[in-house]
C-alpha cells in the first residue's frame, strides 16, 4: 500500500497529513465536526486526494497505516461530560478523591474554592476488606456486601465503576474478586481495576487514574469503535493506531481498553515531529516546541536530544483540575489560541482567553455567526491574514466582521481597531512566554540556549514576538507547521509503558529484588512483543527508570538508569550520581552525602517504524513576492509589506521583515528585525536581531 494518514482532531480545526511513497507530507485541515469527527476528516481527506488526482476511495483504499489523535477524552475532563461513575475503595477510606494531594497555584488566594472530586462522594462506595503493605489479608473480602454494593450500583443508574483498593499493588486479589463479581452483577458495564492501570504506591494517584480512565471507557469506546466503522465504510483496509500521552502510538484496539492513555495525546506528538525537525535541520538537541491551535497554546521540550516527561499530569490546571497519575509527555498548555476571546474586565484590562470561539461559530472572520473577537480576527485586521487564501481559500475571511468584532474591545480601551489588534497578540504572546518559562527557566534550562520549533495553524502569527521577548536567537518553523502534531504522530514509534512500586535504598541495595521487578515488567511486554513480531516489526527496545528521592523528601525525580540490571556496585553509584546531578540541575542544589532512596520502577518498550522524510517534495519556483498588502506592526505602524507564496519559494531564499509568507495551512509573520531563510528541506529559519 501506498499511503499513511495521520490525524488530529482538536477544539477548532482537524489536521490532516498524508504521506505518500515517497515520504513526502501533505498537509491540510478542515473545521472540526463534534458531532461527526469523520465529516471534518473526509472533508480534509478529499483536499489531498485532490492534490494525488485520485478520488477519496482510492487514497483511503491504499493507505495501509492510519493513526489518529484527538482532544475528546481531555475536553470530556475538562467539560465534566464523562459517564457516570462509581468508586469503589477500602472500608475507612471513601475521601481519597475528596482530600486529593498538593496544593493550589497561589498560597494566598483564598478566593478560589477547594476543587470538587472527581466522582462525587455520593458515588463512593466501601467495600468491606483489607490488606496490609506486605500483601497479607487483614480482613477477608465480604462478597455479600460487595454484591449489595454493586445493586445498588445497578438502581443509580451506574455507567462504569472504577475500583481501588488499599494494597492492592501488594496482592491484587481482592480488586481481581471485585472485577469478577461486576461482571457477574453488573454485565456490560466497563470497570477499572488501579493495580492493572497505575500500580504505584501513592493512593491519590491510583485512585485518580483509575476513575478517570473508568470514567472515559462508555465516551471513548463508543467514538473510536464509530470512527473504526465510518473508516471502514469508507474503503479503510489498513491498521488503525491511536496516538497516547506517550508520545507513541498503539494499537486502537487497546486504547479501547485503556482510554486514559488517549488524554493529552494531540500535545503529545509535536515534540516527536520538533525532534525530528530540530534534529534533522540544525541538529539541535535542546528544543522548545510550540505548538498554536485554534482553542490552545501547547509547549513541550526536547532536552538532550530526548523528549521530556512528567508524572504531572493535571487536566483541568494544576492543583485545581484532575491528576493523570500516569508519565506522559510534559505539555504545557494555555488558552491563548487563535480563537482564544479578547475581552475587558471590569477593571478596564484587555485580556484574551482562556475561552475559545472553537470551530462553531468560531472567530467572526468565519462568518458562521461569531461576534466576539478572537486572536485570529486581529490578524485579520493587522493585514496578516489573507482573506481569500485562508485554508488554501476553501474559507474566505470576511474582514468586516473581523474589525466590527476587535471594535468592540478597542472602544472601552480608548484605541483604535489596529492598535487594539495588536495588544490582543501581545497579551496573547505574554501567556506564550509565561507557558514558555514555566517548562524552561522553572526546570533549570534557558531558553535562549534552545532552538525553537513553532507549529499549529496559529503559530506564525506572533510567534516571532513570543521568541523576541524570550531572547530566543533562531526559530525554525517547518512547512507542515499547521498540522505538527499530526506530523509528530507520522514520526512517532510504538510506545508501551509498565510501572511496578519496589522501595530501595542505595545505602542497602537489594540488587536482586530490584532486578526481579525489572524482570516482571520486561514479562509484561511478552504479548505485545509477540504481536510486533508477527507484523514484522523487529527494531524493539527498552528503556528503564527510577523514581528516586533523598531519603524523608516528599517528591520523586525519574532517572534513566544506566543499565538494564544492576549487576555491580558500580551500576548502583551510577544511579546515584546521576540523582545528584538531576537534583542539582531542577533544584540547584545536591547533597552528596545522602543516600538515594526509589520508590517506583518503570520500563518503556518503543517499536520503531518506517518513518517519512524531512526534506521536501519539490525545489520551488519563484522567489518574487506573490502580491503586496498593507499591514500594522508596532515598530511601524501601517506598511505595505510584500506577501509570499511558501510552496513557491526556492531553497536558500532570505526574506527581510516586515513580511508574510503564506502556506495553504498557516501563515507566517516575519516581523521587523527578524529574517526568514528557506532551508535546504524547504523549512522556515527565522533568526532575530539582538
Amino acid at each position: 500500500m501506498t499511503y499513511r494518514i495521520a490525524v488530529d482532531t482538536g477544539g477548532t480545526f482537524t489536521d490532516v497529513v498524508v504521506a505518500d511513497a515517497d515520504h513526502n507530507l501533505f498537509v491540510n485541515k478542515a473545521l472540526t465536526d463534534h458531532d461527526r469527527v469523520y465529516a471534518g476528516i473526509e472533508e480534509a481527506l478529499r483536499v489531498t486526494a485532490g492534490q494525488f488526482r485520485i478520488g477519496l476511495d482510492d487514497l483511503l483504499a491504499d493507505t495501509s497505516l492510519f493513526i489518529y489523535a484527538t482532544t475528546r477524552a481531555t475536553n470530556a475532563i475538562i467539560e465534566g461530560k464523562t459517564a457516570k461513575t462509581a468508586f469503589l475503595t477500602t472500608q475507612g477510606f471513601p475521601d481519597t478523591l475528596v482530600l486529593r494531594e498538593g496544593g493550589r497555584p497561589n498560597a494566598y488566594d483564598f478566593s478560589t474554592p477547594f476543587p470538587k472530586p472527581y466522582v462525587p462522594r455520593r458515588l463512593t462506595f466501601q467495600i468491606a476488606e483489607r490488606i496490609d503493605a506486605e500483601g497479607n489479608v487483614v480482613t477477608a473480602l465480604d462478597e455479600d456486601q460487595a454484591r449489595a454494593t454493586l445493586w445498588r450500583l445497578r438502581e443509580l443508574g451506574v455507567e462504569s465503576v472504577g475500583v481501588c483498593l488499599l494494597w492492592s499493588i501488594a496482592n491484587a486479589r481482592h480488586e481481581n474478586r471485585l472485577g469478577e463479581l461486576i461482571e457477574e452483577e453488573l454485565p456490560g458495564v466497563p470497570y477499572t481495576l488501579s493495580h492493572r492501570i497505575n500500580p504505584i504506591i501513592r493512593e491519590y494517584r491510583r485512585a485518580s487514574a483509575t476513575v478517570i480512565d473508568a470514567s472515559l471507557k462508555p465516551l471513548m469506546q463508543s467514538h473510536l469503535r464509530g470512527l473504526e466503522q465510518d473508516l471502514a465504510d469508507a474503503g479503510f483496509a489498513g491498521e488503525l493506531f491511536a496516538a497516547t500521552s506517550f508520545g507513541g502510538m498503539m494499537d486502537i484496539f487497546d486504547l479501547v481498553e485503556r482510554p486514559i492513555y488517549a488524554t493529552r495525546s494531540g500535545p503529545s506528538m509535536a515534540p516527536v515531529a520538533g525532534k525530528a525537525y530540530g534534529g534533522a535541520e540544525l541538529g539541535a538537541k535542546d528544543i522548545v516546541i510550540c505548538d498554536t491551535g485554534g482553542t490552545s497554546f501547547d509547549v513541550s521540550m526536547v532536552r538532550d536530544g530526548e523528549v521530556v516527561f512528567t508524572r504531572e499530569t493535571w487536566l483541568g490546571g494544576r492543583f485545581l483540575g484532575h491528576l493523570t497519575g500516569l508519565a506522559s509527555v510534559d505539555a504545557r498548555s494555555v488558552g491563548a489560541g487563535g480563537g482564544s476571546i479578547a475581552w475587558v474586565d471590569p477593571g478596564g484590562l484587555l485580556r484574551v482567553g482562556p475561552q475559545s470561539a472553537g470551530s462553531e461559530p468560531g472567530p467572526a472572520a468565519y462568518g458562521k455567526g461569531g461576534t466576539q473577537p478572537t486572536v485570529t480576527d486581529a490578524a485579520v485586521v493587522l493585514g496578516y491574514l489573507n482573506p481569500a487564501n485562508f485554508l488554501g481559500g476553501r474559507l474566505s475571511l470576511d474582514v468586516d466582521a473581523a474589525r466590527a468584532a476587535v471594535s468592540t474591545v478597542a472602544g472601552p480601551l480608548g484605541l483604535g481597531a489596529d492598535e487594539a489588534a495588536m495588544a490582543i497578540l501581545r497579551i496573547a504572546g505574554e501567556h506564550m512566554v509565561e507557558a514558555v518559562q514555566e517548562i524552561t527557566i522553572n526546570e533549570g534550562v534557558d531558553p535562549e540556549e534552545c532552538l525553537v520549533v513553532a507549529g499549529g495553524g496559529a503559530a506564525g502569527l506572533n510567534i516571532g514576538l513570543v521568541a523576541r521577548e524570550l531572547g530566543v536567537k533562531r526559530l525554525l518553523v517547518p512547512r507542515t507547521a499547521g498540522g505538527l502534531s499530526a506530523c509528530g504522530a507520522q514520526f512517532s514509534d510504538i510506545v508501551a509503558e509498565q510501572a511496578a512500586s519496589r522501595y530501595a535504598v542505595t545505602s542497602e541495595f537489594d540488587r536482586e529484588a530490584v532486578n526481579a521487578t525489572l524482570d516482571d515488567l520486561d514479562a509484561r511486554f511478552e504479548d505485545l512483543v509477540k504481536k510486533l513480531m508477527a507484523r514484522g516489526i523487529t527494531d524493539i527496545r527498552r528503556t528503564y527508570f527510577a523514581e528516586a528521592r533523598y531519603q524523608h523528601q516528599n517528591w520523586e525525580l525519574e532517572i534513566p538508569l544506566p543499565a538494564n540490571r544492576f549487576e555491580r556496585d558500580e551500576d548502583v553509584d551510577q544511579l546515584v550520581r546521576q540523582f545528584h546531578e538531576a537534583h542539582e540541575r531542577v533544584f540547584a542544589i545536591a547533597d552528596p552525602g545522602s543516600a538515594v532512596e526509589t520508590l517506583q520502577w518503570k520500563a518503556r518498550l518503543t517499536a520503531a517504524v518506517d518513518k517519512p522524510a524531512v526534506t521536501a517534495q519539490h525545489e520551488g519556483g519563484s522567489a518574487a513576492p506573490a502580491s503586496h498588502r498593507p499591514a500594522y506592526f508596532g515598530e511601524t505602524g501601517q506598511t505595505t509589506v510584500a506577501a509570499y507564496d511558501g510552496p513557491e519559494l526556492p531553497i536558500g531564499t532570505r526574506i527581510a521583515g516586515p513580511a508574510v509568507i503564506e502556506e495553504p495551512t498557516t501563515t507566517l509573520v516575519v516581523y521587523p528585525g527578524t529574517t526568514a531563510t528557506v532551508t535546504s528541506s524547504k523549512n522556515y529559519l527565522i533568526e532575530l536581531e539582538a
